[in-house]
């Protein structure tokens, strides 16, 4: 199970979403949340999956690395699943059932939302290296220097915290195996039972994950790193011609989606 989460990990290609600035990323990005959420009919839910398979054909993403991303969130999936089935008023499917239709189609609706959220911000990290992002990021929040907020500071943990998350998870990985190997055993029991087997894995895995942070700190200060104020960048970042054709086209497709919803 841990080793199916993706997040944070980014696969170099040479594709034309790989090739756009990460500026221009982030903001597609959130513009293709505001056009998920809304997303009111099926014919909205099907133009952004539509939307999503295309640029996850542009990128050449495997819907394969999707789905694995996608398994550890099973539970909360079906738990959302769950309580849209049996929480939406609406006429019963049967006389006397809890279930109705509009539960059902809110179900489906919500479960296609929360796929596809994922997906995208998936995408994302696929495409986007950790400094790439984490460059990106502080250039577009620089207009809060004004407001003192430490915008660099920021904009580097967000990235640490995204380079460090497949890192942890490659750690836990190891811990959990040393501990089979002598005996301990995670799968058996009820889930209670299981996430009480898991408290052993805790300790040598925070002392693991400072270590590594006092260890990175180190190096950094070697580097004669000291926060934002004067630093360069090696590769700056530059706008081109296809970054304004996709900010442009993301900016058609948002006024679509909202032109949409208000017209059904």
């Amino acid at each position: 199970m841990l080793k199916d989460i993706t997040l944070g990990q980014y696969f170099p290609s040479n594709t034309v979403v790989h090739r756009l600035d990460p500026r221009t990323k982030i903001v597609l990005c959130i513009v293709y949340i505001i056009c998920l959420f809304q997303a009111n009919t099926w014919l909205a839910y099907g133009l952004v999956l539509a939307l999503t398979l295309s640029v996850m054909a542009l990128s050449k993403i495997k819907p394969s690395a999707i789905l694995k991303g996608l398994k550890p969130l099973i539970i909360i999936i079906a738990l959302t699943c769950l309580l849209n089935l049996f929480y939406t008023k609406g006429t019963p499917i049967r006389e006397g059932w809890p279930i109705t239709y509009e539960g059902i189609e809110r179900a489906v609706q919500m479960i296609l939302r929360i796929v596809l959220l994922i997906a995208g911000t998936f995408i994302l990290t696929y495409t986007t290296s950790p400094i790439e992002l984490t460059d990106g990021l502080e250039l577009l929040l620089n207009p809060l220097k004004r407001l003192k907020f430490p915008v660099h500071e920021v904009s580097m943990m967000m990235s640490l915290a995204l380079r460090f998350i497949p890192t942890l998870i490659e750690e836990t990985d190891k811990i959990m195996s040393a501990q089979k190997a002598r005996g301990a055993d995670f799968e058996s029991g009820n889930l209670i039972q299981r996430a009480k087997a898991l408290l052993p894995v805790l300790v040598p895995l925070f002392v693991s994950a400072f270590r590594r942070a006092d260890e990175l700190a180190v190096a950094m200060e070697s580097r004669c790193y000291h926060g934002g104020e004067g630093r360069t960048r090696m590769n700056p970042l530059k706008m081109k011609k296809a970054d304004a054709f996709a900010l442009i086209l993301g900016a058609l497709v948002l006024a679509g989606f909202i032109i949409l919803r208000i017209l059904l």
